[in-house]
């Protein structure tokens, strides 16, 4: 038997192989728009760093292990993270006077106070890509105006705990927050986050980039603040 289609004449499996084409194509699409509808967009408040570590160690009050302040009768140690620390400084904490001006851990001015540091806050928005990637973007706030800051990801098991640019690469994670102290920035990731991963939010206290890597902690770069996922 042969059929007639528009004027010319194909044989029966011509045509099925049409129609299978045609119908293996349209369960692809389907398929990849209910992976996308599946993992809807998440988004999650960010937390400071400084909460998210004492919860963490079960210290009794919220203290930051990677920025500083004055006080005479501290000693030069290596304690919180591995850090070492100058004599004349300690672990910033959220009870400091708000004015309190805060230090890296080699005794430099961070060029902001207690204050300014604990009240940074924001949001970040996950939106799973149907290869597999997934879109970023964070929008944050109460950041130091003109600041130098990276995006990374933490990866908790590993261990010890790694970190990654969130893009990848280290090309496209960084970015300078506006003389509000606001930044809305988006990028895409290489692969889907789930509980084993954070976001973190990293400021650069030497003003520049470090590309893949955050740079000294406690020296250049701080963690402030992070969102992880659930």
């Amino acid at each position: 038997m042969r059929l007639r289609l528009h004027n010319k004449i194909f044989p029966d499996y011509s045509l099925n192989m049409r129609l299978t084409y045609i119908l293996i194509g349209a369960v692809s699409l389907l398929s990849g728009f209910a992976h996308a509808q599946a993992i809807p967009a998440v988004t999650l408040p960010f937390e400071t760093h400084a909460a998210y570590f004492s919860r963490e160690v079960a210290s009794q009050t919220i203290l930051d292990p990677q920025v500083f302040v004055h006080d005479k009768s501290a000693q030069a140690e290596r304690h919180w993270q591995g850090i070492e620390h100058v004599a004349g400084v300690r672990n910033a904490r959220i009870d400091d006077p708000a004015a309190t001006d805060l230090y890296t851990a080699r005794g430099a001015p961070l060029g902001m106070t207690a204050v300014q540091w604990f009240t940074a806050g924001g949001t970040v928005t996950l939106t799973a890509r149907a290869d597999g990637r997934e879109d970023v973007t964070v929008h944050l706030h109460g950041l130091k105006p003109g600041g130098e800051f990276s995006l990374f990801e933490n990866h908790f098991d590993q261990q010890p705990i790694g970190f990654t640019p969130v893009d990848g690469t280290g090309n496209g994670n960084s970015f300078v927050a506006d003389s509000t102290g606001s930044a809305s920035v988006s990028m895409v990731a290489p692969a889907q986050m789930t509980h084993a991963n954070a976001v973190l939010v990293v400021y650069h206290s030497d003003n520049e980039t470090h590309g893949s890597e955050r740079g000294a902690i406690g020296e250049t770069a701080h963690h402030q603040l992070i969102a992880r996922v659930p």
